[in-house]
């Protein structure tokens, strides 16, 4: 997954870094209280890291992707790890974990072992931000896989996991420009 965003870094940048996410960054942080520790899983351009650190939160980051950890580095300066979702390691180690239009890289058939990993995460009552494309079948783009969910699946996904309930769930159209009317479904999650 990783080789796609390598070779489309600046592309990919361009396209996101003055996205705004507003409604989104508000309807996570009022979970959580001031200086709190937040994981920004899938961290591509590093925009949402930086957002964090600005308002005070404790920021720690990863992605799959060299060439991203990379840019977010320069932009936060702090070190970010090259990761995925299957290896993550982290335990009870944060307040909130943001997953902002990067668990819809997980494969369907690993979905439940990553829901584990981000539950392990996070400390007891954490909560967790997610987002995926909202579409009735999963598909493949230039290499890419997307893992689709709608709100009766995803909140069937949640259900099943039993790991986490949902606080909010709401649905929206993808603010850039070449894809508006594109329907996301956005779930902030409570670890149980």
């Amino acid at each position: 997954m990783g080789s796609y965003y390598d070779e489309n870094a600046s592309l990919f940048i361009a396209s996101t870094i003055d996205v705004d996410m507003s409604l989104h960054y508000q309807r996570f942080l009022s979970y959580l209280g001031k200086g709190a520790r937040i994981l920004d899983a899938g961290c591509g351009s590093g925009r949402d890291s930086l957002h964090f650190m600005k308002l005070g939160y404790e920021v720690e980051a990863f992605d799959a992707s060299a060439a991203m950890a990379r840019q977010t580095e320069s932009l936060i300066g702090k070190s970010v790890r090259i990761l995925l979702f299957q290896d993550m390691d982290y335990e009870n180690a944060f307040d909130g974990i943001w997953a902002s239009a990067s668990l819809l890289h997980v494969p369907r058939c690993q979905m439940q072992l990553v829901l584990s990993l981000l539950h392990r995460a996070l400390k007891a009552e954490g909560i967790l931000y997610c987002s995926f494309k909202d579409r009735p079948a999963d598909y493949m783009k230039d290499g890419r896989i997307f893992t689709c969910y709608g709100p009766k699946s995803l909140r069937a996904l949640v259900d099943s996991s039993a790991l986490f309930s949902i606080a909010d769930m709401y649905s929206t159209f993808d603010s850039r420009p070449d894809r508006q009317g594109e329907g996301w479904v956005n779930a902030v999650l409570r670890k149980k």
